[in-house]
């Protein structure tokens, strides 16, 4: 089984779109917060059942939630999801 470990453009990414739902509703906040946690602690039983972003390696896997667009990569050999950031719309590098 594989472990999960966000990075701090992930963590900076989620605070703001977190913040941008909080202007409308903060029930929706914590809702939206909640079930993409619960999401993801859930990938480790099958990182690769997400989509394979295209024109990369198999390691690099899209997980979308809400129209949001979480990327992955997956390092095999250290048993680690990384989750890499959150995007909506905008383009993401």
């Amino acid at each position: 089984m594989f472990k999960i470990n966000t990075t701090p453009r992930f963590d900076d990414e989620l605070l703001t779109v977190l913040d941008f739902i909080a202007e409308d509703s903060i029930n929706s906040t914590l809702e939206f917060h909640d079930e993409l946690i619960e999401k993801l602690h859930n990938t480790p039983d099958n990182p690769f059942m997400y989509r394979k972003r295209e024109n990369v390696n198999e390691s690099i896997r899209e997980l979308i939630y809400k129209g949001y667009t979480i990327p992955l990569y997956i390092d095999e050999e250290k048993k680690t999801i990384f989750v890499l950031g959150i995007f909506n719309q905008n383009l993401w590098e």
